[in-house]
């Protein structure tokens, strides 16, 4: 039986390439138009997992993101890096000159900016995925329209690309979660990185005491990224990846940070792929 992946977008998607590479092309793909609608589809049992972007090598983390894992209780059960290659599209015939306006996800003209700073004539406006743009132009044959999208989107959609990788640095990468609603897809001696939640007390010194115990546990901290506490002002939540060696290593220090640390929670145990 295929496995059932959502996305956050269409096929020609960043997200829908990760899920071919992780999980090949065996699976039955889930679109979603949107991150949240994406976890609608885990909870209710429409898709079995999903791919998430996370952070981007240039434009940061997406920290909705960070929210929507931990109160929906999702768990991070693998990752997968993909290199971003954003390309501007139009429909065949059209040039540089005609584009008058071009639309897609927030991320993708974040990424891209330097270049249309470049062309004063063009418009940018934020769209809700980049392959899904690239689809509209084509069934509505908007001209004077321009989309950013992985060179794939342009051949299932039939458009014709008329600047290719126009990302600010080309050295420009992805880091993808695969969630689902439960956890423990791997056997312990496999897992060597995982993502906690936790909050610390509002004092002077806190948040080091914390990452003292990680460092003694010989846990080496990959990530961190902070959220408010909306119902307590200038108190926050931190998230944070680490990478340990031996899976007992970081039991140990789960065993202290939840005596240490408010909420303290486990988003996930999964493998490494940054080694």
């Amino acid at each position: 039986m295929k496995k059932r992946i959502a996305i956050q977008g269409i096929k020609g998607s960043n997200h829908h390439q990760v899920a071919r590479e992780y999980f090949s092309d065996a699976i039955d793909l889930v679109e979603c138009l949107s991150f949240h609608g994406l976890v609608d589809q885990l909870l209710d049992g429409s898709a079995d997992k999903g791919v998430m972007a996370i952070e981007n090598s240039i434009a940061g983390s997406i920290i909705p993101n960070y929210a929507l894992v931990y109160e929906n209780n999702l768990h991070i059960i693998g990752e997968h890096y993909l290199n971003i290659h954003h390309n501007l599209m139009a429909l065949k015939g059209q040039t540089l000159a005609d584009i008058k306006e071009v639309r897609s996800h927030p991320m993708a003209l974040l990424q891209c900016r330097e270049y249309l700073k470049t062309q004063a004539h063009i418009k940018m406006v934020e769209d809700v995925d980049t392959a899904e743009t690239a689809k509209r132009i084509q069934d509505q044959q908007l001209k004077g329209v321009a989309a950013i999208a992985p060179a794939v989107a342009a051949d299932l959609y039939h458009l014709e690309i008329i600047a290719p990788e126009i990302q600010t640095i080309k050295n420009n990468a992805t880091r993808f979660i695969i969630v689902k609603t439960t956890n423990k897809e791997l056997p312990k001696e496999e897992i060597n990185k995982a993502s906690i939640r936790f909050i610390t007390d509002h004092k002077r010194g806190s948040l080091a005491t914390v990452l003292n115990v990680m460092s003694d546990c010989s846990l080496n901290l990959t990530k961190i990224q902070s959220l408010p506490i909306i119902e307590t002002p200038w108190k926050y939540a931190f998230f944070v990846d680490v990478t340990f060696d031996k899976f007992e290593y970081f039991d140990k220090a789960k065993a202290l940070l939840n005596i240490m640390s408010e909420d303290f929670k486990v988003l996930g145990e999964y493998k490494n792929v940054m080694v």
